[in-house]
C-alpha cells in the first residue's frame, strides 16, 4: 500500500496541530454522498472553510489530507483549496498535494478513484504510477500492477519510467514470481529504452537469490551497467553463503575491498563468517574475524554468536567457551542464543547431562532459558530414548513459566509409543490441551497409528479421532489406513468397509499394504466371491498407477485361498503391521 507520508524538504514549516484539528472538525460536519473527482476550476466559496484561507500553504493541505479517515472529507478540502474564495495568499496546490490526495485513495484501496483523480488532474507519470503499482502489489493484484507498467511505458515515451519498472520487479519478487520478474527484466534490457539503475539490478539479483538461482544472480551482477552498492554486494554475498559457495562469497568481499567505495562492513563480514561456520570451516571463520578487527570493525553480539554456534555445531565446546570469554572481555554480553548454542554443543558430543546442568546454570547467570533452549535438551533426551527425563524437563519448564513447543511434545510421544508405553502416550497427549497447547496432526497420528496396530484399542482410537476432528484436523490416507488395519485385525469388516468408503469419498488413496489387509479380511471372514467383488470395486476406483499393484495382490490372494486351507493367521502375511 502506498505510503501517505511525504517529505517536507520543499515545503513550508509545519502548521500548528490545533489548526489541522480545527479544519478536520469542520470537515466532519459535511455529509458527502459519494466521491466527486471532477476538478474544480471555479472559485469554491464554502463559508465554513473561508476562515482558513489566510493560512493555506502546501504543508497545511498535505497534513489535513493525511489526517482524514474519510477520503470524501479530504476531497472536499482539496477541491476547496484548489480554488478558494477568497484567496488572500494566492495559494495553489503543488505536486506533493496531489500525491497526498492520490495516496489517500490508495490507502483505502479506492483504485478506480485514484485512477480517475490522476487522469482528471493530468498527473499520470512515472512517479504516481510507481506508487499505483506498489499499491496493487500490496493487494496481490499482479495483473493490475503489470497493466499499469505497460501504460506508463506509453505515457513516458522517452523511457523515463524507471521507478515504475523497479516497483513492478519488487512486487513480483516479493510475490515469489521470479520467472515473471525475469521475463520483464529481460524484455526491458532487450528494448534498451529504460535506463536501468542499481535498484533494478539489485532487485533482480535478490529475486534469483531467493529461489537459489545463484548463477543467474551472478550473471545479472556481471552485466550491470552501473556501479553496485552495498545492498547489491550484500544480496549476492548472502546468496553465495546460503548455497555454501564460500570461494565465490570470499571473492565478493574481495571485490568490495577493491571497490573502495563499498568497503565490507560489519554485516558483510558477519554474513561471510556465518557461511564458513555453517560449513564447519572454523579456521576460515576465525581468519575472517581477525581480518575485520584489523579493518577497525568491532564484532557485535550476532558475530560472536555466529562463531560460538559454529564451534558448537562441530562439537568444539571448549573453543566455544573461549569465544564466550573473549566476547565478554570485549564488552559484548552473551544472551540466550549464545547459551542455546552451547547446549547444542554439549548434545553433539553426547553430554546431555552437562547440557541439562548448564540449562539450570543459565538462570544464575541472569539469562532465562526460552522454549528453544529447553527444546534442545528435551529433544536430545528423546533421541536417547529417555522419555522420563524429557517429561521431567517439560514439567520443569512449565513451572518456570515457559510453555513447551508442540514439537517437543511430539518428540516425547514418539519415544513413548516406540517403547510400547501406549497408555502413557494417551495421557501425555491429553495433557497438552490442559496446559494450553493444541496437539497438531503429527501428535494425533503418532498415537492413533500406534494404538491401531494392536487392534484391541478401538474405543481409545475412536475418542482420539473425534478429538482430532474437533481440533480441525482432517483425516488423511495415513490415518484412514491405520483405522482400516485396526478394524480388520479386530475382525470388524463391516466397519472397515465403511472407513474405506469414507476414505475414498474424501479423495484418499488406500495404499497397497492396506488394500491387501482389507481384501484378505474378506477372504477370511466372508467368501471368496464377496472378497473378489469388493476388491474389483476398489480397483475400479483406484488411480491408474496403482491398478497393477492392486491386481497383483488380488491374484495372489485368490490363488492362496482357492488352493490353500484358510488360516486365520495368514491374514497378516501381506503387511508388516506398519502403516506408511
Amino acid at each position: 500500500m502506498a505510503t501517505r507520508a511525504l517529505t517536507n524538504q520543499f515545503l513550508s514549516s509545519n502548521p500548528p496541530s490545533s489548526l489541522v484539528t480545527a479544519i478536520t472538525k469542520t470537515l466532519q460536519t459535511f455529509k458527502p454522498n459519494s466521491l466527486n473527482i471532477i476538478p474544480k476550476n471555479t472559485p469554491q466559496n464554502i463559508p465554513a472553510l473561508t476562515q482558513f484561507s489566510p493560512q493555506l500553504n502546501p504543508n497545511l493541505v498535505i497534513q489535513v489530507i493525511n489526517s482524514q479517515k474519510d477520503p470524501n472529507h479530504a476531497l472536499i478540502f482539496f477541491d476547496w483549496a484548489s480554488c478558494p474564495s477568497p484567496n488572500p495568499t494566492n495559494y495553489f496546490h503543488n505536486f506533493h498535494c496531489y500525491v497526498a490526495m492520490f495516496d489517500l485513495f490508495l490507502s483505502h484501496r479506492l483504485f478506480s478513484s485514484a485512477t480517475q483523480f490522476l487522469e482528471s488532474h493530468r498527473k499520470v507519470c512515472d512517479f504516481t504510477i510507481a506508487r499505483m503499482i506498489k499499491a496493487y502489489g500490496a493487494q496481490s493484484n499482479l495483473r493490475g500492477a503489470i497493466d499499469w507498467f505497460h501504460r506508463v511505458k506509453m505515457v513516458e515515451k522517452e523511457g523515463n519510467c524507471i521507478s515504475s519498472c523497479n516497483n513492478l520487479l519488487g512486487v513480483l519478487v516479493r510475490a515469489n514470481r521470479i520467472k515473471m520478474a525475469a521475463a520483464i527484466f529481460d524484455q526491458v534490457v532487450a528494448e534498451g529504452v529504460i535506463k536501468l539503475n542499481v535498484i533494478t539490478y539489485t532487485t533482480m539479483i535478490r529475486g534469483y537469490v531467493k529461489i537459489g538461482r545463484i548463477e543467474d544472480a551472478q550473471k545479472v551482477f556481471d552485466e550491470m551497467q552501473c556501479r553496485p552498492n552495498m545492498v547489491t554486494y550484500g544480496t549476492l554475498l548472502s546468496g553465495f553463503c546460503k548455497k555454501g559457495m564460500m570461494v565465490e562469497a570470499r571473492q565478493i568481499v574481495d571485490k568490495m575491498i577493491m571497490s573502495q567505495d563499498c568497503l565490507p562492513n560489519l554485516v558483510s563480514y558477519t554474513t561471510l563468517i556465518d557461511g564458513y561456520c555453517k560449513k564447519g570451516e572454523m579456521e576460515a571463520a576465525m581468519t575472517c574475524l581477525n581480518e575485520m578487527v584489523r579493518q577497525g570493525i568491532e564484532p557485535n553480539l550476532i558475530t560472536y554468536n555466529t562463531i560460538v554456534n559454529g564451534f558448537c555445531l562441530i562439537g568444539k565446546v571448549d573453543e566455544a567457551k573461549k569465544m564466550m570469554t573473549k566476547m565478554r572481555f570485549d564488552g559484548v554480553k552473551d544472551d540466550v542464543f549464545t547459551h542455546t548454542s552451547l547446549l547444542k554443543g554439549y548434545c553433539v558430543v553426547g553430554g546431555v547431562d552437562e547440557a541439562h546442568k548448564h540449562l539450570k546454570d543459565m538462570t544464575t547467570l541472569g539469562i532465562k532459558p526460552d522454549v528453544v533452549a529447553y527444546g534442545v535438551v528435551v529433544n536430545e533426551y528423546c533421541k536417547l530414548g529417555k522419555a522420563n527425563e524429557a517429561i521431567a524437563l517439560l514439567r520443569e519448564m512449565i513451572a518456570g513459566g515457559v510453555r513447551p513447543s508442540v514439537s517437543s511434545f511430539n518428540a516425547v510421544l514418539k519415544v513413548l509409543v516406540e517403547r510400547g508405553e501406549l497408555d502413557e502416550a494417551v495421557l501425555f497427549l491429553k495433557w497438552m490441551p490442559e496446559i494450553g497447547l493444541a496437539p497438531n496432526y503429527l501428535s494425533y497420528f503418532t498415537v492413533i497409528s500406534s494404538l491401531s496396530i494392536t487392534g484391541r484399542r478401538v474405543q481409545q482410537v475412536g475418542e482420539l479421532v473425534d478429538s482430532m476432528l474437533r481440533d480441525g484436523h482432517r483425516l488423511d490416507h495415513k490415518v484412514y489406513s491405520s483405522l482400516i488395519v485396526m478394524y480388520c485385525k479386530n475382525g470388524d469388516m463391516e466397519t472397515a468397509a465403511r472407513v474405506v468408503a469414507d476414505a475414498m469419498r474424501d479423495g484418499n488413496v488406500i495404499n497397497v499394504d492396506t488394500f491387501a489387509v482389507f481384501v484378505e479380511g474378506y477372504f477370511v471372514k466372508e467368501s471368496v466371491a464377496d472378497a473378489e467383488q469388493i476388491a474389483l470395486e476398489l480397483i475400479k476406483r483406484c488411480p491408474g498407477s496403482m491398478s497393477d499393484d492392486y491386481q497383483r495382490v488380488l491374484k495372489e490372494l485368490k490363488c492362496k485361498y482357492l488352493d490353500c486351507t484358510r488360516s486365520e493367521s495368514s491374514l497378516w502375511s501381506h503387511t508388516t503391521g506398519t502403516v506408511v
